[in-house]
């Protein structure tokens, strides 16, 4: 077998050993990630809706119904509004043109 193979091997027969309970060795890192006020991060960037929803993706509506509360960012989009929320203008040096 090939190095690259034997490394992808060693790194499964690892991710079962630890879903399995062996934690021995393994160091995890939790980062809490706070229930983000969706329209006070916007409002810092200064964007409009449409604008803020174009620069991380996210359908109009979709925000819309964030900062109206009828739903709540989920998963990488918490993380992305609260790497916002600490440096606003963060996608547009990053990303921006």
């Amino acid at each position: 077998m090939s190095k690259a193979f034997e490394k992808i091997r060693a790194g499964l027969d690892d991710a079962r050993a630890y879903l399995d309970g062996d934690r021995a060795g393994f160091v995890v890192h939790e980062v809490e990630i706070p229930e983000p006020d969706v329209a006070a991060i916007r409002g810092r960037t200064g964007l409009s809706q449409p604008a803020f929803a174009r620069s991380i993706g996210v359908p109009l509506g979709t925000l819309k119904n964030w900062e109206q509360g009828r739903r709540r960012p989920r998963g990488p989009a918490r993380v992305l509004l609260a790497l916002i929320e600490k440096r606003p203008g963060i996608v547009q040096a990053e990303l921006g043109r």
